[in-house]
């Protein structure tokens, strides 16, 4: 027995994808009546109490399509005479708490999401268009409300000292990565031109001050080209891409990363109540197979020494500009805990950062209202600050809020899956490239070249022999031919099967490293033989045997 409580309408048609995901995983679409009334009753913070920056030129650097701005910045050179070289960066983020009080209809149902989901076609929100697209905020030419954070660096790019300020702020211009990245290799546009000298060559300075305390600071410096879907206007896959990198979104990722620095420290210096940004080293079982898998490629992680991301830089340094670039890095990726919110600090092992704090997103994450509230209780600034029940609560709420991160990292993860599976579900029959990258009881996972996804090559399927699959060095290896599947070789592969509907993609190996599988005695079909094949065994000892010796 049960009852339909929500049509989604067709499962296979294009808008219906990120609605599926969202149902699945219940994620909150729809405001109540009585929150999207309190949020369309609020009116714009004016200067009461506030600093003016509104003729500092802090600008939002964004992605072309952005709704919301969160922060904005501005740098120069630093006068004082005693920190010759230094940099004044000012970084400014939408003051949300003004708007959202603790207790609220708003604060309950922005706790109740802990954060907005993005997907191909839709955003669902942690707040009310209202306040998220519009009075929160920084648009271009319109006074908004600010939490400002002003950071002295020297030379190095070493923070020296940082002050906090509620301000209101009115940005001069909203740019995107792509055309301020342009101006910056000399080729500026009519938007860009005026900013040129006087607000973005200083960032970039600034920017190449921080680039050296990064290098000493040694955080995870991990390569993963970052996919982007593009739909049609019905909602279907027009194409997948993989963005480009560019110094103007280090930039602002440099910046954000100071400013966090910086809330997180003048928090724990008036000791007031926050919710770190944890993030706690690998466990020695994932670090084991991580090393596995680079001695695998040639490669070498050293063990017995208190790990630090300085090491697996090294590793992935090695790996660089190498056939087995992709897949250290991904391991490496896939050996990391998850970070997570928590009252206590345990530090930061992925930026290298002894203490962390979120506060630059307070428009899209729960973590950073909090923060904001807790900074505001600090100064004095009002009494929109961390009530008695915030504080009683955090350590619920940093269980709740790490939850519902998790939640939208899996239904956006579902979302871009079926949406890979419905791309290539026209180019079923055909033959795609890729690499394996991932090895298991039940067959081969590899990931493909053209579009990222990652394919099932299931066992039964791979050759005609049975394949032996050895945990500790992780291959498989063929019963009759000894020929061994291992993590990182090229694959040629035929697109077998599709299903739009769960993301499903199976695949046919054609050839490994452009070579034909050779052909065995009899297949298996995935059943195991009675006794191990002698030839699989005799390889599977001589790998183990040269995995005992590279740890030795």
């Amino acid at each position: 027995q049960g009852r339909i409580i929500s049509r989604l309408g067709d499962p296979s048609a294009p808008k219906a994808v990120s609605l599926i995901a969202i149902h699945e995983h219940g994620i909150p679409d729809s405001f109540p009546d009585a929150v999207v009334t309190e949020a369309d009753e609020k009116k714009a913070v004016g200067l009461d109490g506030r600093e003016d920056f509104r003729e500092m030129p802090l600008i939002t650097i964004d992605p072309w399509d952005a709704r919301d701005h969160d922060d904005a910045c501005y740098a120069h050179e630093d006068t004082d005479p005693r920190n010759k070289g230094g940099h004044i960066i000012w970084v400014a983020i939408a003051d949300v708490a003004a708007y959202v009080p603790a207790g609220s209809a708003l604060d309950h149902e922005a706790k109740k999401r802990g954060n907005s989901s993005y997907f191909p076609d839709r955003v669902v929100p942690m707040l009310p268009d209202r306040l998220s697209g519009d009075l929160c905020s920084l648009k271009e030419g319109v006074p908004r409300a600010c939490i400002a954070v002003r950071m002295q660096i020297n030379a190095k790019g070493e923070k020296i000292s940082h002050s906090f300020h509620r301000a209101l702020m009115r940005s001069p211009a909203s740019l995107n990565y792509e055309e301020v990245q342009a101006a910056i290799d000399g080729r500026p546009n009519l938007r860009t031109n005026p900013f040129l000298k006087p607000v973005l060559q200083p960032l970039y300075a600034a920017y190449a001050a921080l680039l050296e305390a990064r290098r000493v600071r040694q955080p995870l410096e991990l390569n993963l080209p970052e996919r982007q879907i593009t739909l049609d206007e019905v909602g279907k896959v027009q194409s997948v891409n993989f963005k480009d990198r560019l110094d103007a979104h280090r930039l602002i990722e440099e910046f954000m990363v100071l400013a966090n620095v910086a809330a997180s420290e003048t928090l724990n210096e008036k000791a007031s109540s926050l919710l770190f940004r944890v993030h706690e080293e690998p466990s020695p079982e994932k670090l084991d197979h991580l090393r596995d898998t680079a001695q695998a490629a040639g490669l070498n992680l050293a063990k017995g020494q208190v790990l630090k991301t300085a090491h697996l830089n090294r590793l992935l340094s090695q790996a660089e500009g190498t056939d087995c670039a992709e897949l250290i890095n991904m391991t490496t990726l896939r050996s990391m805990t998850q970070a997570y919110y928590s009252p206590q600090n345990f530090g930061h092992f992925g930026l290298a950062l002894r203490s962390y704090a979120h506060f630059t997103s307070p428009i899209r994450r729960y973590s950073d209202l909090v923060v904001h509230r807790s900074l505001v209780s600090a100064h004095g600034w009002g009494d929109d600050g961390l009530s008695p029940r915030d504080i009683e609560e955090l350590d619920k709420t940093a269980a709740h809020i790490s939850e519902t991160e998790r939640r939208s990292m899996v239904a956006e993860r579902d979302t871009t899956d079926r949406y890979l599976a419905a791309f290539l579900s026209e180019q079923v029959g055909g033959e795609l490239e890729g690499r394996v990258a991932g090895i298991a009881k039940f067959g081969i996972f590899v990931k493909l070249d053209n579009s990222g996804a990652d394919g099932l090559v299931p066992m039964r399927s791979i050759g005609s022999e049975y394949f032996h699959y050895d945990r500790e060095t992780n291959t498989l290896i063929g019963s009759d031919t000894g020929v061994i599947i291992s993590l990182g070789q090229r694959a040629t592969v035929r697109l077998a099967e599709v299903i739009p509907t769960t993301g499903g993609i199976a695949l046919e190996l054609l050839a490994l490293d452009g070579a034909a599988l050779p052909k065995g005695r009899k297949n298996f079909a995935g059943r195991n033989p009675r006794r191990k094949p002698t030839k699989a065994k005799r390889q599977a000892a001589k790998l183990k045997r040269k995995v005992k010796r590279s740890r030795s």
